[in-house]
């Protein structure tokens, strides 16, 4: 096992795994940010280096002091060959199977591994799945041959315009992490608040507020690059708020050279229509997360 450390490393980790989006997205998106400060305290490991096989992410352990913090306590993997990275993932060094945690990766077929190293580690495991989408101008910069292949636009369409002296656009505040926290599908605790209150902080944030000022549509990301809570209280919904909202951010977001990308259920029709609508890519690959907890 090897920890990567120093700028130059990183960004040659970084240009390695760009060569394998997008299956490497959740990690690529991950060491990008790694790359922009660290502002969330990861660390990368290899099994070997330079030509790994697999890498992680996951905090420094001073940051995993909360035994029952999944949302600090999550890895990202990617892995070249999915059926044989068992041996690297089970050392105890590199995952703690002790604790709650998540694992996320797009690629559903490390499944297979996690769960057999859940039960030998007498772990119970979720997983869930999502679709993943990206814009095209995005796709065209990092998977070009996504957008050849299935002869796709290159440039995403614009949200209708909304009522913008009803709504006035903003970004978000840390005392609106309580309101944020309340509507997202994976929160709804005081650690999730905590996570929310982290990520307003850390990363460039888009919101709504209605006449009163107060907040009636967000969006905002978290250390992988992924737009991850989104949301309209229930008053204002089927406005085209978050569609609007979602464009600006996800444009503002690709000025800065972010890998920015999103993922919604199957059931989530709404979000679908949305993507479609927006002219956003289908990714090739799924969104996963394991969520994992000691028995």
């Amino acid at each position: 096992m090897f920890h990567l450390q120093g700028s130059q490393v990183l960004q040659m980790l970084e240009k390695s795994l760009r060569k394998s989006l997008p299956e490497s997205l959740k990690v690529y998106g991950t060491i990008f940010h790694m790359n922009q400060g660290n502002p969330f305290k990861l660390k990368a490991l290899v099994d070997k280096w330079p030509d790994f096989t697999t890498v992680v992410t996951r905090p420094q352990e001073e940051e995993m002091a909360d035994d029952f913090d999944h949302y600090t306590n999550t890895y990202q993997i990617y892995s070249k060959n999915p059926q044989n990275c068992q041996e690297f993932l089970g050392v105890s060094s590199v995952i703690n199977w002790k604790q709650h945690l998540q694992i996320q990766s797009t690629q559903s077929s490390l499944n297979e591994v996690i769960q057999n190293l859940a039960a030998a580690n007498l772990v119970k495991v979720n997983q869930q799945q999502g679709i993943m989408y990206t814009m095209p101008e995005r796709a065209s910069k990092l998977l070009p041959s996504l957008l050849e292949a299935k002869n796709l636009p290159l440039e995403s369409g614009r949200a209708k315009t909304i009522n913008q002296e009803m709504f006035k656009l903003s970004s978000l505040d840390v005392t609106h992490a309580a309101l944020v926290n309340k509507f997202w599908y994976f929160g709804g605790n005081e650690r999730s608040q905590r996570f929310i209150e982290r990520c307003i902080q850390t990363f460039p944030t888009f919101c709504l507020l209605g006449p009163e000022g107060t907040l009636v549509s967000w969006s905002l990301m978290d250390q992988t690059g992924e737009i991850r809570m989104g949301g309209t209280v229930p008053e204002h919904r089927a406005r085209g708020l978050i569609s609007y909202l979602m464009d600006i951010h996800i444009r503002a977001l690709d000025k800065l050279d972010y890998p920015t990308y999103y993922h919604t259920f199957t059931s989530n029709k709404s979000i679908q229509k949305m993507s479609h609508s927006l002219g956003h890519i289908r990714m090739p690959c799924d969104w996963n997360q394991w969520h994992c907890v000691p028995l």
